[in-house]
């Protein structure tokens, strides 16, 4: 296969999703190629604003909601943020997310290799930089299947819209888009 991000500059469906790896809040390591390996179908990443967003707090917890459903239908889910572990701590036990794997302290640089929106404070309580969010699908081979690339915090899929989806493409062989 031969690596489209490299020429474009970006992360690409059909594509190996570029290496990551972070600490994760509770201990342990977060590899992504690993994490995708260790899905049935799909790894599901999600790239969040940080503890300053109450919109990602929503998005947070009504993926976590339906945690088992995504379990049963082999689909894995890992939250990542720019937030430094405390930041990441925080959100954790103020949201209540105590069954999503969450990963912290994603690096700049690594941010816009993956094509993230990069934003600085505005506002009382933002960090100075921070990543816009962006969700990514990978394969179990560590392909990107489809992904999602905001440049602000509105308008994101809920986890049951993700679920039926993802459950579908999965049952029907459908196959990623936007590779031409």
């Amino acid at each position: 296969m031969r690596d489209k991000n490299q020429s474009t500059g970006r992360v690409l469906p059909d594509t190996k999703a570029p290496q990551l790896t972070l600490p994760l809040l509770g201990g342990g390591t977060l590899d992504l190629h690993e994490e995708a390996s260790g899905a049935k179908n799909f790894l599901v990443v999600l790239f969040y604003r940080g503890l300053h967003c109450p919109i990602c707090k929503k998005q947070l917890l009504d993926m976590q909601a339906h945690e088992d459903k995504f379990k049963e239908a082999g689909i894995n889910v890992v939250a990542i943020s720019m937030d430094e572990e405390a930041r990441a701590r925080k959100s954790r036990a103020d949201w209540g997310l105590q069954d999503l794997k969450m990963a912290h302290s994603l690096p700049e640089e690594v941010a816009r290799k993956w094509g993230l929106y990069i934003s600085t404070a505005v506002k009382d309580g933002e960090p100075e930089v921070f990543s816009e969010p962006g969700m990514f699908i990978l394969r179990p081979d560590g392909t990107v299947f489809g992904l999602t690339i905001q440049s602000m915090p509105f308008t994101r899929p809920g986890g049951e819209e993700v679920l039926k989806s993802l459950s579908w493409v999965a049952e029907n062989g459908y196959p990623a888009r936007g590779v031409a």
